[in-house]
């Protein structure tokens, strides 16, 4: 068994920013030399997350239209009490779509649905500069190292 990681780095702009991993993973996985394993993507940090997605533009309104209803932001959130920040709704509404994702490799490939893409969901109210750690795990040529 073979490990790979790694990381990418960007810079988003916050408020609902949503970023297509999908390429940058299955490079990484084609980097690894893993045949059959697993990929986990995972972001550090409270106020962002990463799930699957159809990276199309009506999906990506639907999702930030529903995060924005179910989190409000005229809310009143007791993390923001004398906080500078004021990201309370940040950090519920990335613990909502969670900080990681693991997705299965077969034959070298990500097993993902035709329409499903890794998607990395900025929560925050700022922009920032994100890191996405990635490991992927799994048996190299075969099974044959």
């Amino acid at each position: 068994m073979a490990t790979y990681s790694t990381e990418i780095m960007l810079q988003t702009q916050g408020d609902l920013d949503l970023i297509d991993l999908t390429p940058h993973i299955a490079q990484i996985v084609r980097e690894s030399g893993v045949r059959e394993g697993l990929v986990t993507v995972f972001v550090p940090g409270s106020t962002a997350g990463v799930t699957t997605l159809e990276y199309e533009r009506g999906v990506l309104h639907d999702f930030r239209h529903t995060l924005e209803r179910a989190v409000p932001p005229d809310d009143e959130y007791r993390h923001d009490a004398g906080s500078p920040r004021s990201n309370a709704r940040s950090h519920v509404m990335a613990g909502l779509v969670g900080p990681s994702l693991s997705v299965p490799v077969v034959a070298a490939q990500l097993v993902l649905g035709t329409w499903q893409q890794i998607v990395l969901v900025d929560c925050d109210n700022r922009p920032r500069n994100r890191r996405v750690a990635v490991q992927v795990y799994g048996s190299v040529l075969g099974g044959m190292e």
